[in-house]
């Protein structure tokens, strides 16, 4: 039984704020795309007239033009079949649920409208595919033949087919959202048949063959077949479709998630995540308990193990090792898809466990990456959505994704925010109504016959009010984030309440009137958050927003913070420079404006921006010096070989609940720091006296600091801290200083274009230097030369440590990357003939060092456009010449290269010259 359950898209409505902006843009391209260009593939399939209507391009593209609609029986074969486009279908069945999901969200008629002439559409060409007699049941439907489903059953790789159940799930999953949120029977009674077709096919195949299907990369990819079929057993009753989606399992996998086994190393992220929607309703109609364990078990190795910053999973569509996230960043990180089915999977969990974690992770997820994921600007051909949201340095969102698979789940997102904001409980004996989400809306809620409104300007700023207009006695739950668990605010009409939070909640029990306003006030501190597996390693977010700096380099961004960190290790808003934000809130007047935060000597927009600046999402804490929020000791922050800190030390818990567990933090570093050799007792002494001098707690007056002779301890009272300092905390003399310096052409991207050199210098050398060694990555040490630099002639990101020995034994060591790429890209291009008069041209381009940042193309009357998928170019009577080039991330740029196509008369290979 769900302990909780949301609230029909139709009871709730966005009122303006972050996420409406992303659902009004996304609105408009439901208003006005053309239905006939989603049916155009489909039409053509069955030979009905397409209406003249180009399809949307991309992955959503008419097949070959000799292609034909083979049924398993007639296929050519692998190699002599000509195929094109093989995932086609799947846009349409996304952008059907886009309509039909916008219709519920805003009781616009023309989106039912919509909505029911692209049901209508596929009806058509459902029985017009039914009157070929040509495949193994009436209820088949599809933009290609039934032969991939053959094939797939032969265990045909990726390459010669493209996951057809994949696309199948996605058709289904639209006509059940028109039958759902527009009440069409029309749209029931064709998934009816397509679940008749699909069941009767694969409950012929053996269970064993099936496991192999569902192993196969991408072309055994099934999505979420097995949550299709469990709805349409809901709707229907028809227990055929609830036993035909347990054929769509794996076995092996399943057995390891009950097990709480983690495999995911090397796994593809969105093949795997949509079962897991579809085993928790296969737990919900059967009530087996191991599809809920394997949800949960999978969820906990996922999250936050293998989430960025911005909620998003993966490099490459795949995982990497449980805890991997500063080791996991790669060029392709975070694809979109998968964080839209993270996001289903979050609000089904939180029905059945109530665990606060679950929506915690919504809020991170839903706010920064999905509404991030869609550009800020109106469109009446794409959904202006990325793909990957990535996070490695000098980033760039890729918008568009026309007919991409998260082109299709970006049209979903962007018009449903409101799911998860509201939910009941089903059952109770008076009302309780929980408040996962802070997004402004309003309620309609039929049991309490009125309305609750959330009024607000978050994220931008803290504080939330709820309007009721409701008469009776009911139990509200308001999540408290967990950056601001203990510090919220919660009053009813104006009178203070206690605030305490239970797991995560504030629960109020009360009778209600209309006009009652509760009020919660959430602070939004600003903080730097370490990734799981390298705390040096932050993004800096504010509230639930995740900050993104914006920059023009490649290289990961260094930035020091220790002399701006608050008692709690935020950092204190007075420290923003000039022009930035008021403190504790995020002005509105949009990403050129007030969004902009600017602190650490950086400017940061939001991850919810829609913004097109190259970013950082994570930032390198890189501090050279202890320093402490007003005051500083003059004292180097030395490492040891480790890499250990007195400063990384002592934040790497993120901050104190108390002054006295600060004190006695620096106290038990600076000791551990002393008798590493990387203090001198002078400088524990001047360290104590500057953290006892530190504004970091905000003291109503200075503190009197005192040092003793004695067994390490520190004692706080009445303004005075007494620290008590061993005989064997630091020697006389300070430890060297020591640092790197590197010569060469450093472009604005970071990287050096042209091999550089480095020498360490030695800043301080205490009592005495007696040797400085250095290691380029391969733990060889070598003796620093007398003269000159250190060349680096190799390309790659160089790991440089260095150490220095002074005359007493001290050793202390430096470390420094630097990222050296001298060669551009290799581009490359493949021109494939589509019939007599066009082609098909692929451009793709390699850089194993810093990566491929762009490729561009031009002809002689157009100007230089930026490759992102295939794309047509129609023949002429005459030759064509096509210049490419390539740039990658550190700025190197491919010299041009051309492409000769040839005419449409006498037809020839194309050629290729640079």
């Amino acid at each position: 039984m769900n302990l909780a359950r949301p609230f029909p898209l139709r009871d709730v409505s966005l009122n303006p704020g972050v996420q409406s902006r992303a659902q009004r843009q996304m609105l408009h391209l439901a208003r006005v795309y053309p239905v006939d260009r989603l049916l155009a593939v489909f039409r053509a399939n069955a030979g009905l007239d397409t209406k003249g209507a180009e399809p949307p391009g991309n992955w959503e593209d008419f097949g070959h033009p000799d292609e034909q609609p083979w049924s398993g029986a007639d296929y050519p074969g692998a190699g002599a079949a000509p195929t094109a486009s093989l995932l086609r279908g799947h846009y349409a069945g996304h952008f059907l649920s886009m309509l039909a999901m916008a219709h519920a969200s805003t009781g616009d008629p023309l989106l039912k409208h919509r909505s029911d002439e692209l049901v209508a559409g596929l009806a058509e060409v459902q029985r017009a595919l039914a009157a070929t007699g040509r495949f193994s049941h009436p209820g088949f439907l599809a933009a290609y033949g039934e032969w991939q489903f053959d094939r797939l059953e032969h265990l045909a790789p990726y390459g010669e087919i493209w996951a057809p159940w994949y696309t199948c799930h996605k058709i289904m999953a639209g006509l059940l959202d028109a039958h759902t949120h527009t009440g069409s029977q029309q749209a029931l009674d064709v998934v009816t048949a397509m679940g008749h077709w699909a069941s009767a096919r694969m409950r012929k195949v053996d269970r064993k063959q099936v496991q192999r299907m569902w192993s196969l990369y991408i072309a055994g990819e099934y999505g979420g077949m097995n949550e299709s079929l469990v709805r349409l057993f809901r709707v229907t009753g028809e227990k055929s479709f609830l036993e035909t989606s347990f054929v769509f399992e794996m076995d092996d996998w399943l057995r390891d998630a009950v097990a709480g086994r983690d495999v995911l190393d090397g796994m593809h992220a969105n093949q795997h995540l949509p079962m897991l929607a579809g085993h928790l309703e296969q737990y919900e109609v059967t009530g087996e308990q191991r599809y809920l364990d394997a949800v949960l078990h999978l969820w906990h190795q996922i999250v936050p193990g293998r989430t960025f910053a911005h909620g998003g999973t993966g490099e490459g569509e795949l995982w990497g090792p449980p805890g991997a996230v500063a080791g996991f960043i790669g060029r392709r990180n975070a694809e979109t898809c998968a964080t839209y089915n993270l996001l289903k999977i979050a609000r089904g969990l939180f029905t059945h466990t109530l665990d606060v974690r679950f929506a915690d992770y919504a809020e991170r997820a839903g706010l920064n990456h999905v509404v991030g994921s869609r550009a800020d600007v109106l469109s009446d051909t794409g959904p202006e959505v990325v793909y990957m949201y990535p996070v490695d340095p000098g980033a760039v969102r890729e918008y568009g994704n026309v007919g991409t698979c998260c082109g299709g789940t970006g049209l979903e997102s962007q018009v449903k925010h409101q799911e998860s904001v509201f939910f009941e409980v089903p059952g109770a004996e008076h009302a309780e109504l929980y408040l996962l989400q802070y997004v402004p809306s309003t309620l309609t809620w039929a049991e309490a016959a009125g309305t609750v409104t959330v009024d607000t300007r978050y994220p931008r700023e803290g504080t939330v009010r709820l309007l009721l207009d409701v008469t009776g006695s009911y139990t509200l739950h308001l999540r408290i984030p967990p950056w601001a668990r203990g510090r919220q605010r919660v009053s009813v009409n104006g009178q203070a309440l206690p605030a305490v939070d239970l797991d995560g909640f504030v629960t109020l029990r009360r009778t209600f009137t209309p006009g009652d306003v509760v009020q919660l006030v959430l602070p939004l501190p600003l903080r730097l958050v370490p990734t799981p597996d390298d705390p040096s390693l932050v993004s800096l977010e504010q509230g639930p927003t995740v900050l993104l700096a914006r920059d023009d380099s490649t290289t990961t961004l260094n930035v020091s913070a220790a002399g701006s960190r608050l008692l709690d290790g935020s950092i204190d808003a007075s420290s923003l420079d000039p022009g930035s934000l008021d403190p504790g809130s995020i002005e509105a007047s949009g990403v050129v404006g007030g969004d902009l935060v600017h602190v650490l000597g950086h400017t940061f927009e939001p991850a919810w921006s829609g913004g097109e600046h190259r970013y950082h999402l994570y930032l390198r804490l890189s501090e050279h010096r202890i320093v402490f929020r007003g005051s500083d000791p003059g004292v180097a922050n030395r490492h040891d070989q480790d890499g250990w800190s007195f400063l990384g030390a002592l934040w790497a818990g993120g901050g104190f609940a108390t002054v006295e567990d600060f004190f006695t933090a620096v106290h038990r570093h600076a000791l551990r720091a002393a008798r590493a050799g990387l203090l001198s007792r002078s400088e524990v002494i001047a360290v104590l006296h500057a953290a006892a001098a530190s504004t970091l707690d905000e003291p109503d007056g200075p503190r009197e600091s005192a040092v003793h002779p004695g067994p390490g301890s520190v004692s706080v009272g009445q303004g005075r801290v007494v620290w008590h300092l061993p005989d064997d905390a630091g020697q006389e003399h300070p430890a060297p200083v020591i640092r790197f310096d590197v010569t060469g052409e450093r472009a604005p991207s970071g990287w050096y274009t042209t091999p550089p050199s480095f020498t360490v210098t030695v800043v301080s050398p205490g009592p005495g230097v007696t040797a400085v060694e250095y290691e380029t990555g391969d733990h060889v040490w070598h003796p620093l030369p007398a003269t000159g630099g250190v060349p680096l002639t190799t390309d790659g990101r160089h790991p440089l440590r260095a150490r220095a020995v002074d005359v007493t034994g001290r050793t202390v060591h430096a470390a420094h990357e630097v990222a050296v790429d001298t060669e551009p890209p290799a581009p490359g291009i493949r021109v494939r003939p589509l019939g007599d008069d066009s082609v098909e041209i692929t451009l793709d381009a390699t850089d194993d060092v810093s990566g491929v940042d762009r490729v561009q193309w031009r002809t002689a009357e157009t100007f230089w456009g930026v490759y992102q998928e295939p794309f047509t170019r129609a023949l002429r009577d005459e030759p064509q010449t096509l210049e490419y080039t390539a740039t990658d991330r550190a700025g190197n740029v491919t010299p041009v290269r051309t492409v000769t196509l040839p005419p449409t008369a006498g037809r020839s290979k194309p050629s290729a010259t640079w």
